[in-house]
């Protein structure tokens, strides 16, 4: 019998508390911190995804709203 890999765990939303697939990805950068290309990443559920982009985009850090690729709660 094999292990299971980080790799095969799903994305969890990165909203304190949830622990709901992700299937969003906010990527942004704080331009005080990071360099302007640099992108970091958190990951919503659909009932997070505005909550935590809203987080985001208020300290104008937001740069763009994704699905997530491979997901398994969204269609190929």
């Amino acid at each position: 019998m094999s292990t299971p890999s980080p790799a095969d765990e799903p994305l969890i939303c990165s909203a304190k508390g949830c622990r709901a697939p992700a299937v969003w990805a906010l990527r942004w950068n704080n331009p005080r911190l990071h360099d302007p290309d640099r992108r970091k990443t958190w990951l919503a559920c659909d009932v997070h995804r505005e909550t935590l982009g809203d987080f985001l985009d208020a300290r104008g850090f937001l740069r763009a709203v994704a699905p997530l690729s491979g997901s398994p709660t969204l269609e190929a």
